[in-house]
């Protein structure tokens, strides 16, 4: 679906004409560059390449110029893409640009980001694991993983057991938020609740079907 890439700035609350306290995730969005079309005959699958954020050149490699190059449009730091009906492919030509007014006030977005990396973390704290008695003869394993496994058969621990390991920094989808307002002026998108992600990390906004 058609969308735009972002910046989160940071989280506040707005209030209703009751007084109702809206808390509301602040989202610098757009305005987004085409660069790049992807299509069916072409790529096998139709596609937007939006650029955002625009950088100097010399902070590119070359490969990366010479793509912006090819096609005499400025450097940008961020590209992404976004899958589209090969019917509106012709409403956003190479060049034009998106911005926040795709969207109206009110309706459901899905929101993708990287969540905040929390290190190195336990089973307890990484999956929820209840632990193992503090007392009746436990010894020095309280926080443990406990078994993983079985003996000569398999004779090896199977994939996807939950283990410690690296604990956040995953892409994290938060599916069908709702836009609380819109700022065309700012490039600003207000959306009720939290999305995933510290601030400025880059976010990706994408209508709902």
């Amino acid at each position: 679906m058609l969308g735009i890439i972002g910046k989160k700035i940071g989280m506040t609350r707005l209030f209703t004409e009751n007084g109702d306290s809206v808390p509301v995730t602040v989202i610098e969005a757009g305005p987004c560059k085409v660069v790049q079309q992807k299509t069916m005959e072409k790529d096998n699958y139709s596609a937007l390449q939006l650029g955002f954020d625009e950088v100097s050149e010399t902070k590119l490699n070359k490969p990366e110029r010479g793509h912006f190059a090819k096609r005499n449009i400025a450097a940008y730091k961020v590209l992404r893409e976004f899958r589209i009906d090969e019917d509106l492919m012709k409403e956003y030509p190479q060049g034009s640009e998106i911005k926040v007014n795709i969207f109206n006030p009110g309706a459901k977005v899905h929101v993708t980001g990287i969540s905040k990396g929390k290190g190195f973390a336990g089973v307890m704290k990484r999956h929820n694991f209840h632990g193992k008695n503090m007392t009746h003869g436990t010894h020095e394993i309280f926080r443990g993983t406990g078994s993983v496994g079985m003996c000569a058969t398999p004779s090896r621990i199977h994939r996807g057991k939950k283990m410690p390991g690296q604990y956040g920094y995953d892409k994290v989808t938060v599916r069908n938020l709702v836009i609380y307002k819109i700022d065309e002026d700012r490039n600003i998108i207000m959306v009720k609740g939290a999305i995933p992600g510290h601030r400025n990390s880059i976010v990706l906004i994408q209508k709902t079907k």
